[in-house]
């Protein structure tokens, strides 16, 4: 196991506290190393595309953070050079490896609502307390919290009805804080399937998730769906009865991810986020952000 930061003062006391063998100096003497087998991107956002090129081509996997770039072409590019290079391409949409979404996307499956009609996923945050300082710096970052955790948003309800979204209207202010990047914002989305969902993020608001789907015999909520520091309560509702209730624990969602995406590399599964699948959240992202600019609706 080795690390690199840009920070190399700070990657010196990680690789100190966590007893991680390898403090690479560089990315390519880390993506060099013959005791490397695979890389975990968590840089900024724009160092995406570079930090998976450089690490493919030295024939390594890659498991890359959300968002997967700064735009889709970026992305694209990224899933045709794993794809040329054979090589095993993940994005870290952990959710998908959350017991709460598990649960939902089976429910959605089994027909316990019915036809999924409308649904609703929701992520705030105090961006101010975040230990990422770039967050707000758009030659760092993607965007705001459309791109910082509407992302997840998006990628849950896809998962969750294994439908795609059509097109994106976006309704978004920035204040003095958030500089030139969004600081809360409202996402109306046409997928699939005729279903009509909406992403709500904010990053001046008091954490909480939030993910619900309303179909035509009965309603699934999910109050923290997405939260990993408590217990979740999931609800199937008909009639306006309760049904059956769940809790759950998703404490354990980044290990399962990691977990996985080891096995893949073996060639034990398939990974259930692959960077060809994060490709289209960023297509939506990308409609999103023209969207809040044409103050139109935009097709994916």
């Amino acid at each position: 196991m080795g690390m690199w930061r840009r920070d190399q003062t700070a990657a010196a006391k990680n690789c100190a506290a966590y007893k991680i063998p390898h403090c690479f100096a560089t990315r390519e003497e880390l993506c060099a190393s013959p005791e490397v087998d695979a890389v975990f991107i968590t840089s900024p956002d724009a160092m995406h595309k570079d930090d998976t090129l450089l690490a493919l081509k030295h024939g390594k996997a890659v498991l890359c953070e959300k968002p997967l770039s700064m735009n889709t072409a970026e992305a694209e590019e990224m899933a045709e050079a794993a794809k040329a290079a054979g090589l095993l391409f993940g994005v870290g949409q952990n959710f998908r490896f959350n017991h709460s979404l598990d649960w939902m996307r089976e429910q959605v499956a089994a027909g316990s609502i019915g036809q999924p009609q409308l649904a609703h996923a929701q992520y705030s945050y105090p961006a101010a307390t975040a230990p990422r300082k770039w967050i707000t710096d758009p030659t760092l970052a993607c965007g705001g919290p459309i791109a910082d955790v509407g992302v997840h948003c998006i990628d849950a309800l896809r998962y969750v009805l294994g439908e795609d979204v059509v097109s994106v209207s976006t309704l978004a202010r920035k204040d003095d804080t958030s500089g030139k990047v969004e600081a809360v914002a409202s996402l109306q989305m046409e997928m699939t399937g005729g279903v009509y969902a909406n992403v709500t993020a904010s990053a001046r608001a008091p954490y909480r998730t939030l993910v619900e789907i309303n179909g035509s015999d009965g309603v699934l909520v999910a109050e923290n769906g997405l939260t990993v520091d408590r217990p979740v309560q999931l609800q199937l509702r008909r009639g306006g009865e309760l049904i059956e209730t769940v809790t759950v624990e998703n404490g354990d969602g980044y290990t399962r991810m990691l977990d996985s995406f080891a096995r893949a590399l073996r060639g034990g599964e398939t990974f259930a986020a692959s960077g060809e699948d994060g490709v289209k959240n960023m297509r939506a992202l990308d409609a999103a952000y023209k969207s809040w600019q044409s103050r139109l609706r935009e097709q994916v």
